[in-house]
């Protein structure tokens, strides 16, 4: 349903009849969500019918009663816990009408004018999915949220060439050259700092894979939607600008994500491939961390210690919970 005080489009040509609702995933947010909820107006410019749902995953710092403070009227649904990113994705998307569209954002990003329509516009088509847009950094320069299906040569490239130079020769992880930002075009999976789903993709793909906690579950779920006959398109006349990273700094984060893509991979290729990934990401981490980074030393504590036979941390988080 339409929020209260939803913005007039100054241009009716463009706009965009289809319902959507605006999922943003908090946890101790609030330094980041107010500058977020200062952007929706103008981002949701062209947009006829939209709501935001803020799914607070039992913050500390009062960032669900910024959102509802905020005047732009978002609604926020209270896990109660902190699950994890696709635990409030899916908390938030359970209490949304059956036919929108859903876009869901963290809440260090900054949309810009009519950004929304121009992302959601693929949706005319039924064989698109999810729909990712061009992404800054704060200072203007762009953000490289395109990326190649895991495989034994993206990690192996990755981890002796490093991102850029892997990348350029087509074989990395990370789609590093800027020629594939400048124009629209079908994609493996990208970030999921922000990116639009189909009200039919939904249905057919299913909720958010809560084992992950964080991290990879944007990679199982667009790889979830191609397997479905469905395409991820990049729609780069859509900018947004990201202002977060934090994993790149916090070792903790770090050893979660690097822990999750040796998860992800093993969960559909066999244990020798396995064997050979977490190699090159064991191989990869090791050589960054000769220069003392902590960060990386956290990533070669993981890739050590990954046990697929152990439950992954977002099913473990939900059974302390459980037994709290």
């Amino acid at each position: 349903m339409a929020a209260p005080n939803q913005p007039d489009s100054t241009s009716p040509a463009g706009r965009s009849a289809r319902p959507l609702a605006v999922v943003v995933v908090t946890y101790n947010s609030a330094d980041t969500l107010g500058g977020l909820l200062d952007t929706m107006a103008i981002g949701l410019e062209g947009i006829e019918q939209w709501e935001i749902v803020v799914a607070d995953n039992a913050s500390s710092d009062r960032s669900a009663e910024l959102a509802e403070g905020h005047p732009i009227g978002a609604r926020v649904v209270r896990t109660g816990r902190n699950g994890g990113y696709s635990a409030g994705i899916n908390a938030a998307i359970a209490t949304v009408r059956d036919d929108a569209d859903v876009l869901i954002l963290n809440s260090d990003i900054r949309l810009s004018r009519g950004s929304v329509r121009r992302l959601v516009e693929p949706f005319g088509s039924n064989t698109v999915a999810v729909a990712v847009p061009r992404i800054l950094h704060e200072d203007g320069s762009l953000y490289l949220s395109l990326r190649r299906e895991p495989s034994v040569i993206t990690a192996w490239a990755d981890a002796l060439l490093g991102s850029k130079l892997g990348s350029g020769l087509d074989l990395g992880e990370c789609v590093c050259a800027t020629r594939h930002y400048e124009a629209p075009g079908a994609v493996d999976w990208a970030s999921g700092a922000a990116l639009a789903v189909s009200a039919e993709a939904r249905v057919a793909i299913g909720s958010w894979d809560e084992s992950f906690f964080l991290y990879s579950e944007e990679v199982d779920y667009q790889r979830r939607a191609r397997r479905a006959g469905f395409t991820i398109a990049y729609v780069p006349q859509a900018e947004i600008v990201h202002f977060g990273g934090d994993y790149n700094a916090n070792p903790r984060l770090y050893s979660i994500l690097t822990t999750n893509r040796i998860l992800d991979y093993a969960r559909h290729h066999g244990s020798a491939a396995t064997a050979l990934f977490r190699l090159a990401v064991l191989t990869g981490e090791a050589l960054r961390s000769l220069g003392g980074s902590v960060v990386h030393q956290a990533g070669v504590k993981a890739a050590m210690s990954f046990d697929p036979r152990e439950p992954p941390i977002g099913t473990r988080m939900r059974q302390e919970a459980r037994n709290a």
